[in-house]
């Protein structure tokens, strides 16, 4: 969970990395960047990090922290997604994410 998204961060593989956001959370991204997928996860300069920390689930969402970079996750039929990364926390506030859905 969050690993196999960590590793394509890790290794360029945005084509990988997109096929793991959530549906909205892509969607978003490209709206917002007005570019596909691919080419919009290129330039969000995510951390890449080296291992998971620990993880937290609760029913179908999860977050998983890693070295330097928090994950939030949600469980669909096609297994866990990625719905919020390159988060960090900031006090009394939620996290601020790159990369989120709407």
């Amino acid at each position: 969970m969050g690993a196999g998204f960590e590793a394509a961060v890790a290794t360029g593989d945005h084509v990988r990395a997109c096929r793991l956001l959530a549906p909205q959370t892509r969607q978003q991204l490209e709206q917002d960047e007005q570019k596909a997928c691919p080419t919009a996860f290129a330039s969000q300069e995510l951390p890449k990090t080296r291992g998971i920390q620990g993880v937290e689930a609760y029913g179908r969402q999860a977050m998983v922290r890693t070295d330097g970079d928090t994950l939030f996750l949600s469980l669909f039929t096609g297994g866990w997604k990625v719905v919020a990364a390159g988060c960090t926390p900031r006090p009394n506030q939620p996290y601020k994410c790159l990369i989120k859905g709407a």
